[in-house]
């Protein structure tokens, strides 16, 4: 399945077109976790914190919901760009670790199955 349309939402800023395709082919990696699930969504909000030009003051914030669960990323950064690495980054490691964690609950499971089938307890 491919990653469904991105919902963008700016707060205090304007985003290009180029920002735009950047979020899209960064987070063109995380469709690997989709799989063949049907439900998810993406929305993306861009937002400039501070009044003034410098220092880390580009806001985003992303929430990526898979199979009715909830995973969310943020990052502050001197630019668009680098704060949208930090939030795939973040999103990435979210997202493996809850895989890990359901498939380590399937193999404990079915270990715990064998072992019940093997000796009747």
């Amino acid at each position: 399945m491919s990653l469904p349309s991105i919902q963008f939402k700016t707060t205090r800023t304007n985003v290009t077109e180029n920002i735009k395709q950047v979020v899209e082919d960064k987070f063109q990696s995380l469709e690997k976790y989709i799989g063949s699930e049907s439900d998810v969504k993406i929305a993306i909000e861009f937002e400039q914190v501070a009044p003034h030009n410098n220092g880390p003051i580009h806001r985003v914030e992303a929430n990526f919901w898979l199979a009715g669960k909830l995973f969310r990323a943020e990052a502050t950064e001197e630019s668009f760009e680098r704060a949208i690495d930090v939030v795939r980054a973040e999103l990435d490691q979210e997202l493996r670790t809850a895989r890990t964690k359901k498939e380590s609950m399937m193999r404990k499971g079915g270990r715990k199955i064998k072992e019940m089938m093997r000796f009747g307890k």
